[in-house]
């Protein structure tokens, strides 16, 4: 999975005919994903950069949910039922569309599905990816740190080089604290 690479331009978007109403974002790594302010929540592992993938973020803030299927050309590199997660410290930025704040997280959880009878049903994990932001840590991608597991197994991170893999996709929404996903009520 270390080629895996979820960045997808406006573009590409466009020509997908994908609906992106409430996921204006590239579905970068980063996308995307810890508990109530002012508490510490539960982390599974930790990366060789530090980032931890949380443990309970299906407790989260559910953004949106995005589904790439065989019709996209985007479907090869990531194909599958996007998730979109935030967890406390971000939601209220996200609700009004401000700066995210230090200890935001967000976080995509990526799915095989199937079609059945007319419906998409999300099938096994393929990866979780996170944003943490930490403006003095992660100053050189944006006061973001990335990373991704494949399966979302805390023991499979394949972020190697963050400002390649998922920094390029985010800058062009640096007026948007380099996020793409944004609140829809």
């Amino acid at each position: 999975m270390s080629g895996f690479k979820m960045c997808v331009s406006t573009d590409d978007r466009i020509r997908s005919g994908a609906r992106w109403a409430r996921t204006r974002r590239s579905a970068g790594l980063g996308l995307l994903f810890a508990a109530v302010v002012g508490s510490i929540t539960p982390f599974a592992a930790e990366s060789a950069d530090g980032l931890k993938l949380p443990a309970s973020f299906r407790n989260w803030y559910h953004v949106n949910t995005m589904v790439i299927d065989k019709g996209s050309p985007l479907f090869e590199a990531m194909g599958g039922m996007h998730n979109a997660y935030i967890n406390s410290t971000g939601e209220t930025a996200l609700k009004k569309g401000e700066a995210y704040p230090d200890r935001s997280i967000l976080l995509l959880d990526l799915h095989e599905f199937t079609l059945s009878d007319g419906s998409y049903v999300e099938g096994p994990r393929k990866a979780t990816a996170i944003m943490l932001k930490d403006k003095k840590k992660y100053a050189s991608t944006g006061g973001w740190g990335f990373q991704a597991w494949a399966g979302g197994d805390p023991t499979k991170p394949f972020v190697t080089d963050p400002t390649k893999q998922c920094f390029e996709c985010h800058q062009p929404k640096k007026a948007q604290d380099y996020v793409y996903s944004t609140y829809i009520p």
